[in-house]
């Protein structure tokens, strides 16, 4: 299903993807997160006219004025995380999914649940999640700012768009002892880790300047 060459004749999909990982080997710890990357079909997350891009990395295009992340920030996210098999995980911008379906590889796709404001590209990404082989992922539209309470309390929680700061719902949505992984700030943005205390508060660790779209609603 993964091997059809590219426009260009000249790779097939699957020798893309192991190219990338190669590419993004460097910057992880945990080998699992890089096999989650060389299963997930990236080429399938990504509009059809962007396909030749899609092992590149760098972000991409996805419509609705969104972009999905380079495959070296998706992959320094998941491992950031250490995420086990059977983690509840809320993301925060769904997208077209590609970010779901890595998580999903770490934790089973009915361990995820994940929020996108537009519901154009919420629609997408189930589509392409479903066709993917991770349609039980589970996707909503609205407004990430307020999570998804029904299906509390979540062992992590990771935001795929910058955020003035870690919304007081989706922290109150992680358990104790739980994690929270995001971009913060609006001009300068810094991917920040927390991890939640056992009393509500967090501690946080910073991993330098990124640059994400910022959050919507």
């Amino acid at each position: 299903m993964f091997d059809r060459f590219g426009p260009d004749g000249s790779d097939d999909h699957e020798t893309a993807r192991k190219r990338m990982v190669r590419t993004v080997a460097s910057r992880v710890d945990d080998e699992r997160v890089l096999e989650a990357l060389e299963s997930v079909p990236r080429h399938e997350f990504v509009p059809a006219d962007r396909r030749a891009s899609a092992y590149a990395d760098r972000p991409l295009p996805i419509g609705d004025g969104q972009t999905i992340s380079a495959p070296h920030m998706v992959a320094i996210m998941a491992d950031k995380l250490h995420l086990e098999h059977g983690d509840d995980v809320l993301e925060i911008g769904t997208g077209r999914g590609y970010h779901a379906a890595v998580t999903a590889e770490l934790v089973g796709a009915a361990h995820v649940y994940s929020v996108e404001y537009s519901e154009e590209l919420a629609d997408r990404a189930r589509d392409s999640l479903a066709e993917a082989g991770y349609g039980a992922v589970s996707v909503r539209v609205g407004d990430g700012r307020e999570g998804w309470p029904e299906h509390a309390p979540f062992d992590a929680a990771y935001f795929t768009c910058a955020t003035s700061a870690l919304p007081d719902p989706v922290v109150e949505q992680v358990r104790p002892g739980g994690q929270l992984l995001a971009p913060i700030g609006t001009g300068f943005q810094t991917l920040v880790h927390a991890e939640k205390r056992a009393d509500g508060s967090l501690e946080r660790t910073e991993y330098g300047g990124v640059r994400f779209v910022e959050m919507r609603g």
